[in-house]
């Protein structure tokens, strides 16, 4: 068999994962996006920087501050303690806030550069026609700005699949838990088991190749539109 259960495992983990991230970085990230592309805010940079900061932060730096914060005395451990919830370090929904912050970048940029791609033009068009800030961002600025949508979803989908650093330091490796496709990589690596680690990590390698070519094959139609 070319994959044994454990692989598949890991991988359908990691698929989970990056579909959930995704989603709800398309829900938190649109209100960020449009707030920095239509802003004028002296904290404007400040807000900007820190949504860009895991561009250039370790993972595992990240990952460390995040397990502090989810640990018991933390304030979201605090949180999570006092609404009875287990604690989120070590479980799917820990690496599930962990991959938000640290997909975060690749789900605001490209929207922000959609959304000031836009202009002001067909905005003060709208206005006009008294159309109301919703009715404009839905009926105005959501078509004019789906490639941006579609270019953040696959890149935000694509990183949060390739992580490790912050996934291994949030969720350890728990098998069918924690222990996505990169961690169980490491694993068969660390096993001396190469020849696992090399057919799970070609499946990496093309699906990631795969994203990409769909992502630049598709991005010259949205010009030539």
């Amino acid at each position: 068999m070319f994959l044994d259960s454990s692989d598949i495992q890991a991988i359908w983990l990691t698929i989970r994962l990056a579909a959930i991230v995704t989603t709800i970085l398309l829900v938190v990230g649109t209100p960020i996006a449009w707030w920095l592309a239509r802003s004028r805010s002296r904290w404007k940079g400040s807000i900007g920087a820190v949504v860009a900061l895991p561009l250039v932060l370790p993972p595992s730096v990240l990952g460390f501050y995040l397990l502090l914060a989810m640990g018991p005395h933390g304030p979201v451990g605090g949180l999570t303690r006092a609404l009875g919830v287990e604690p989120l370090p070590f479980t799917f929904w820990g690496l599930v806030l962990a991959s938000i912050f640290y997909s975060l970048p690749f789900m605001v940029q490209p929207l922000q550069n959609a959304f000031e791609a836009v202009g002001d033009r067909p905005l003060e068009v709208a206005a006009t026609l008294r159309a109301s800030p919703l009715d404009t961002f839905f009926t105005v600025v959501l078509p004019m700005a789906l490639p941006g949508y579609l270019s953040a979803s696959i890149l935000t989908f694509a990183h949060t699949v390739g992580e490790f650093g912050v996934v291994l330091m949030i969720g350890g490796n728990i098998p069918g838990v924690t222990r996505v496709a990169s961690v169980q990589i490491y694993d068969h690596v660390e096993a001396l088991e190469y020849a696992q680690a090399h057919r799970l990590a070609a499946v990496m390698l093309v699906f990631s190749f795969l994203v990409l070519l769909a992502l630049y094959a598709w991005r010259p139609n949205t010009r030539k539109g």
